[in-house]
């Protein structure tokens, strides 16, 4: 765990929770839970479920998660390992993807109109446990551009970590900022509603916020200064002593 490491496992957790409240997650939030369980979307929010009822849900909840972070971690290997085997182009490739991350946070802030077209997959399966995990696989590999900006800041950042290892737990840390909430939602749908109405409200304040966040990881990868902030941070991590 260096510093560079820290850095971007917390910026890694906050994309995850990002890509949560995006528009096309919360507000679709029952009918997510109601194919993964089987249950109907009324059930779904229903008080007052049976615990065979919550533990379908919690199920199905769960293999959705375990289905698309499947895929994001496999991402996340195929970045660091390409990180690993491109070190030597190390600036030119950071500035290149620095201007990836910069467009990526403007077109989740919605200023980049072409960025903003839904190329989710439709067609879903029968509903239920046994296609859950698929359901999260189809989740993430066609949910565009919702989640696409924030996980592409991740995958540059795995690259820059430069071992398949590292990317592969920077992704992991994505999907848990990702799919905790999934499962919290699932555990008491309900409380949990009432509990983001706010940020539902507020939607288009934590694009802003979320958005601005990858364009300041963007600038900071092209101008150099991640690289330094990062090396900073090592030495002092490195220097550490526990008192006891």
């Amino acid at each position: 765990m260096s510093g560079s490491l820290l850095v971007a496992t917390a910026v890694a957790l906050l994309a995850g929770l990002v890509s949560f409240f995006s528009p096309c997650v919360v507000p679709l939030l029952p009918g997510y839970l109601s194919y993964v369980s089987g249950m109907t979307a009324a059930e779904v929010a229903a008080d007052g479920k049976s615990a065979r009822q919550r533990g379908r849900l919690l199920a199905g909840a769960v293999l959705f998660v375990l289905g698309f972070s499947a895929v994001f971690v496999s991402y996340g290997v195929l970045f660091g390992s390409i990180g690993y085997e491109l070190r030597e182009y190390e600036r030119p490739i950071a500035i290149v993807m620095g201007v990836v991350v910069i467009v990526l946070g403007l077109g989740f802030m919605g200023f980049v109109p072409w960025l903003q077209r839904d190329v989710r997959i439709h067609a879903v399966p029968s509903v239920g446990l046994a296609v859950a995990p698929l359901l999260g696989v189809l989740f993430a590999i066609g949910w565009t551009p919702c989640i696409g900006p924030a996980l592409g800041a991740v995958l540059t950042l795995a690259y820059g970590e430069g071992t398949a290892g590292r990317g592969a737990f920077l992704t992991f840390v994505y999907c848990l900022g990702l799919g905790i909430p999934f499962l919290l939602a699932a555990m008491a749908f309900s409380r949990f509603a009432r509990a983001t109405s706010w940020v539902r409200r507020h939607q288009r304040v934590i694009s802003l916020v979320g958005g601005g966040l990858l364009v300041v990881v963007g600038v900071l990868l092209v101008t150099g200064l991640w690289g330094q902030l990062m090396t900073e941070l090592t030495s002092w991590v490195g220097s550490f002593r526990p008192v006891v």
